[in-house]
């Protein structure tokens, strides 16, 4: 007996093992039980979802002689659909009878009643590649079939079907069949067949299936003749040309470093296996707007491609700014390839391009603080030194005054710890007033080695109960008393946590100077408080700081160098009572007392 595909072998018998499409399979299950089936139906979605199968499945119902079960599959109607040989069930491929003269042979047979079954069931499949003659000509057939009639329309591009053709059928539309469901089907199948199977090669199949059964099952056909009996992840890579989730990683980390020798090394080889260049640029692009979308939700359960470690990492090691002029760079290249010569050429010069800050742009917008002219003097008051403070550090100094020279010229003030001394130092550097008229330059990040002692100080468990309440910022950013603190520390991270502080990271530094410069009057207290249940101090950093300083942590670590832990003294801020304002004092507020005028009737 000929070999018969593996589609075709596990083609679902009954409306029970049918995958996905419940929707449709729960309305045609009713309209048996009901007796409520109408004279023409109209199937349409991608391929492979299943369309043309659940029609053979309503054929067989309608015509089985069981009173109890429908579908028996036992019964001499139920038998002869299986085996494709009913003489009731007719299917028509469209795509070649088209024609107004087969339409009308088709026409002339309907009137006969009948032979085995109850019902005469057309199907004809690829229904819109019928000519505009060929559909007037069915037409009114379709809109008054005889009683024992019913016509099944299948096709993947409704929209090429007429309009007078839609309106007289019930439209089911099909979706794609999720990739769990194919993954478990497939299971069914290499169960059935006893063969061994990765559980990666399962999920690589799924993904290249697209949401196609049949396309699933046929790609597992093709990879079973190739590896025998068991399968393995090179196999199938071998077969289609596609790269392995670490092969593509390995590309964005070396982007990420700027090797680009190694880089080119890794394209080249990759060029050489014969890789498929196109989609090795659309997985890439998914990778990334994987990482995105995860960075936004923070649902693992959303995760197709990556893991949690593999996400977290690359979170980690580029700003989500970067991400999305990556998939930029991505699309852009893909839309090239259409008239490209050398595919491969075009994909090294984009991922070339990815290496140039010049070509992806930092988004940092720079914060600029206006300085106060008429001051003759500016006293700096030294806050970190209420709050900041090393086990070894000596006594609080007195505040330090600057003098402002007459010219009025602005000064940069840059607070940091130095190891040294061990105490705050105050550095001034004049800024040219022509550069930067009547402002003064951004406020520094944080020092590194600041940084380096909160995280020695930190510890894993209070972080992961603080990133488990952080993620209830959201329930925060409409609340009137809480949607300023939330909304700026939305889209933060946390990174390292103490018994009385937690260091995070955001997108940018600008970001983390306002979040920094914010906590330094105590803004975020009362929030981190609501929040937490802890009262805490927040230090801000950004994407890239965090990179920079993770490496010099691991590092540090492994020589023995790191410095000692940071104390914080947690600064108490009372809670004043919020008296609730009336209508009148609300509106007054909103818009001033000289501005309304009360009028009585």
């Amino acid at each position: 007996m000929a070999y018969k595909a593996l589609y075709r072998t596990y083609r679902p018998n009954s409306f029970d093992e049918v995958y996905g499409q419940k929707h449709i399979v729960q309305t045609l299950k009713h309209a048996v039980e009901q007796n409520k089936i109408a004279h023409a139906y109209l199937f349409c979605g991608p391929r492979g979802t299943g369309k043309t199968s659940i029609a053979k499945i309503f054929a067989k119902t309608i015509n089985c002689t069981d009173e109890h079960t429908k579908a028996c599959g036992k019964c001499e109607n139920c038998i002869a659909v299986q085996e494709g040989n009913h003489p009731d069930i007719i299917e028509i491929d469209a795509a070649s009878n088209n024609g107004v003269e087969e339409v009308r042979t088709l026409i002339e047979k309907v009137k006969y009643a009948p032979l085995k079954g109850k019902y005469k069931v057309y199907i004809i499949d690829e229904v819109h590649m019928m000519s505009t003659g060929a559909f007037n000509a069915l037409l009114k057939t379709i809109e008054e079939p005889p009683e024992h009639v019913i016509f099944i329309l299948a096709t993947t591009e409704p929209h090429k079907v007429l309009p007078t053709i839609i309106s007289r059928c019930q439209r089911f539309d099909f979706t794609k069949i999720p990739r769990n469901d194919i993954e478990n089907r497939l299971r069914d199948v290499l169960q059935g067949e006893q063969l061994t199977c990765e559980d990666e090669v399962i999920r690589i199949i799924a993904q290249l299936a697209d949401g196609g059964l049949r396309d699933a099952l046929s790609i597992l056909d093709q990879c079973i003749a190739y590896a025998q009996n068991d399968i393995k992840v090179h196999h199938i890579n071998e077969i289609y040309g596609i790269t392995t989730i670490t092969e593509k990683l390995e590309i964005i980390d070396a982007i990420i470093d700027k090797e680009a020798v190694n880089l080119l090394n890794i394209v080249d080889t990759l060029i050489e296996k014969g890789i498929d260049i196109k989609r090795l640029t659309v997985d890439l692009i998914e990778i990334l707007k994987e990482s995105i979308i995860f960075e936004y939700t923070k649902d693992i359960g959303l995760l197709r491609i990556l893991n949690g470690e593999e996400v977290n990492h690359m979170i980690e090691r580029l700003s989500r700014k970067k991400r999305f002029d990556m998939i930029h760079l991505l699309m852009e290249t893909y839309d090239k390839y259409r008239g490209a010569a050398n595919v491969g050429s075009y994909f090294e010069v984009c991922l070339l391009q990815m290496l140039d800050d010049d070509v992806i742009q930092k988004n940092e917008s720079v914060q600029v603080l206006p300085v106060k002219s008429e001051s003759k003097q500016a006293i700096i008051k030294q806050d970190l030194n209420k709050n900041v403070s090393r086990e070894t550090f000596e006594p609080k100094k007195e505040k330090k005054i600057l003098e402002i020279p007459e010219d009025d010229e602005p000064y940069d003030l840059d607070v940091s710890i130095t190891e040294d001394n061990q105490e705050l130092e105050l550095h001034t550097q004049v800024i040219s007033s022509v550069d930067v008229p009547n402002t003064s330059k951004t406020i520094k990040p944080l020092d590194d080695d600041f940084i380096l002692g909160l995280l020695a100080g930190a510890n894993k468990p209070e972080k992961a109960q603080d990133i488990k309440d952080f993620y209830r910022i959201a329930e925060y950013m409409l609340d009137l008393t809480w949607a300023k603190s939330a909304n700026l520390l939305k889209n933060s991270m946390i990174v390292g946590s103490g018994s009385n502080y937690i260091v995070i990271s955001v997108d940018n530094q600008a970001e983390a100077n306002e979040i920094n410069e914010a906590d330094s009057k105590n803004e975020f207290n009362a929030f981190i408080q609501e929040l937490l249940h802890k009262n805490k101090k927040i230090f801000a950093i950004s994407k890239e700081h965090q990179t920079r300083i993770i490496r010099e942590f691991k590092e540090r670590m492994i020589n023995g160098t790191l410095p000692e832990p940071i104390q914080i003294e947690t600064v108490k801020i009372e809670r004043k009572e919020i008296v609730e304002k009336t209508q009148e004092e609300t509106i007054l507020d909103l818009f001033g007392e000289e501005n309304i005028i009360i009028t009585e009737e």
